[in-house]
């Protein structure tokens, strides 16, 4: 349990206690300043502790916002401020400081809770500071401020806002319009009954997974059921992360799972309409799997694009000052959201699609929309790098780094070649050109001396570092050159199931990538060298599958595709659950792009 000092008795007809008491914390009361941090020093050093004025007039959620949010080691409304462990110490140095300077006798004067932040401050200790908004929260300093302060509390309805914060600020037009106005209370009813985010994250994976399932008989009440089970597992999807908002129940874990499981909802369901479409003597797996390949890039394009800039300096941008003047005209904003397809309107469309067409025709319209949608996106970030005047930082090179996935190959291309030979984006490209022109020149052996000239431009890729202005196009550019490798030669074996797994073994690769993207926005580093060693890095895995193909039969060929998604699933699975069960890894809540 969490521990609350209130720095004196509560003013009489104060609820300061019991909604401390609501929220979870063990109120203590100190006597004088001199007592609360006799007290604070009495508090296990694991427990969560606030420092709490007595005279606190205002709503329970700005208490809550202010008080029990688990991103931040430490954090301060008016009156209050809230420690977790990681910031203790901070926080008691503080107070001590304070005590000593004002000796005990400041209480009736001013807030100690308010002069411990300015303390905190002065340390440049970085207290949270939650956005109230409407909320009140405030020390009233005589019985008419009082009056005025709960005057002001009664005048605002303390659910209703809390029930609006619930929302994400910035969503797609179907998610604001056709799921927020109702899902946000079936986030409520969750809450209430004590559910968790994460296990509604999970309802909507297994809601998806039926969804996929009804798809996958081909029979038109299947694919009727499919699109309503997936529009329902959207709903959940928006609650879980609306219930992590309206009662502050944040995690790394709980990103993760939202993120990850939105892929694995999306990519089971494009297998079940395979399946079903299979079904009805219909084989669309290439569709199928150029939709998770063109998605998945999509979302590393991204990532990188969002990691390169996340720090950095002297941010300036022509194409940037255009696109807040358009967000400052209401109807844009909603047109430009809606163009990007993100995934209210994404799986809204598939959804309907299945229910009055065919998978085929919900697979070209998807892969139409996604290729409109990624080419607009692109386009726009790359003219917003190439007009903004930045210097990029070690970490946002590092994080590219990363997300470049590199394997031991191309590591040690690196380690042996003293010639660099240039820009990392114009290698990087000159080599998937290269390896896409093998792919396609009919001769068995020329996609793995693609491989090998794509292995030795990746590994020069990385000789520097990633700060140009374009180079955060080196991961997808990557991304797009394994996972369209192992398209093509399996569309080229051409016998049966060996689409199918291809399709399983970049679910496979893309899972992992989209592991270390979390792990990065934790904060929680890139996964171990050792998982990147043992599945062989892009560069490894594209030279092994061109390798595998020239050497093996069609029918050969399908069985070692198949081997090869079980075995790399397996691994990234194992390491990632191990991971993000154990890792401890600080709270966190992906308010991002809603693609």
């Amino acid at each position: 349990m969490s521990t609350a000092i209130l720095t004196g008795q509560p003013v009489p007809g104060s609820s300061i206690e019991g909604d401390l008491r609501s929220l979870g914390f063990d109120v203590r009361i100190a006597s004088d300043a001199a007592d609360a941090e006799t007290l604070l020093a009495q508090v296990p050093a694991g427990r969560r502790v606030a420092v709490v004025d007595p005279r606190f007039v205002g709503h329970p959620h700005a208490l809550r916002l202010g008080l029990t949010d688990p991103r931040f080691d430490l954090a301060a409304i008016p009156g209050a401020v809230t420690a977790q462990p990681a910031g203790r110490q901070a926080l008691t140095r503080a107070m001590a400081r304070e005590n000593s300077a004002g000796g005990g006798t400041a209480l009736a004067v001013d807030s100690l809770a308010d002069r411990v932040v300015a303390a905190l401050d002065a340390d440049g200790a970085g207290v949270h500071r939650p956005e109230l908004g409407s909320l009140v929260a405030a020390v009233p300093a005589d019985p008419q401020a009082r009056n005025e302060a709960r005057q002001a509390v009664a005048d605002v309805d303390d659910e209703a806002v809390r029930l609006k914060s619930a929302v994400k600020a910035r969503d797609g037009f179907f998610t604001t319009f056709f799921i927020s106005p109702y899902s946000r209370y079936i986030a409520r009813w969750c809450a209430r009954r004590g559910l968790t985010p994460n296990q509604v994250t999970t309802a909507s994976l297994l809601t998806a997974l039926i969804a996929a399932g009804c798809a996958a008989t081909g029979t038109r009440i299947g694919f009727v059921a499919a699109g309503v089970l997936l529009i329902a597992s959207f709903v959940l999807d928006c609650t879980d992360g609306q219930l992590a908002r309206y009662s502050l129940q944040y995690s790394t874990l709980g990103a993760w799972l939202d993120a990850t499981f939105d892929r694995a909802k999306e990519y089971a369901y494009y297998a079940g309409l395979a399946l079903g479409a299979a079904r009805g003597g219909d084989d669309v797996w290439a569709l199928a799997l150029g939709a998770m390949v063109l998605q998945t890039c999509r979302h590393v394009v991204d990532f990188s694009f969002n990691e390169a800039n996340h720090d950095a300096t002297a941010n300036t941008s022509p194409t940037a000052a255009l696109s807040d003047k358009l967000d400052s005209v209401g109807w844009t904003v909603w047109v430009r959201r809606m163009i990007v397809l993100p995934i209210g309107e994404r799986w809204a469309m598939i959804a309907v699609l299945t229910a009055v067409t065919t998978p085929r025709i919900t697979f070209y319209v998807l892969l139409v929309g996604c290729a409109f949608a990624a080419t607009y996106t692109t386009a726009g970030r790359v003219l917003r790098s190439l007009t903004r005047k930045a210097r990029r930082t070690d970490r946002a090179a590092r994080a590219l780094a990363d997300l470049a996935d590199n394997g031991p190959l191309a590591s040690l291309v690196a380690r042996a070649t003293p010639v660099r030979f240039g820009n990392p984006l114009l290698v990087a490209a000159a080599g998937t050109v290269v390896l896409a022109a093998s792919l396609f020149s009919g001769a068995a052996w020329a996609p793995v001396a693609g491989a090998v000239v794509y292995t030795v431009t990746a590994g020069q890729a990385l000789c520097r570092p990633l700060k140009g202005a374009l180079d955060w196009l080196v991961p997808p550019l990557f991304r797009a050159a394994e996972y369209g490798t192992v398209l093509i030669l399996a569309a080229q074996a051409d016998v049966n199931g060996a689409l199918p797994a291809a399709f399983g073994l970049v679910a496979a690769v893309a899972y992992h990538h989209y592991d270390t993207v979390y792990r990065i926005r934790g904060d929680a580093g890139a996964p171990p060298a050792w998982l990147t060693r043992a599945i062989g890095g892009h560069e490894g895995r594209t030279l092994l599958v061109t390798v595998l193909a020239a050497v093996l039969t069609a029918s050969q060929f399908k069985v070692a595709l198949t081997v090869l998604a079980v075995a790399v699933a397996l691994v990234v699975l194992v390491e990632s659950i191990r991971f993000w069960v154990s890792s401890g890894a600080p709270a966190v809540h992906d308010e991002g792009e809603p693609a």
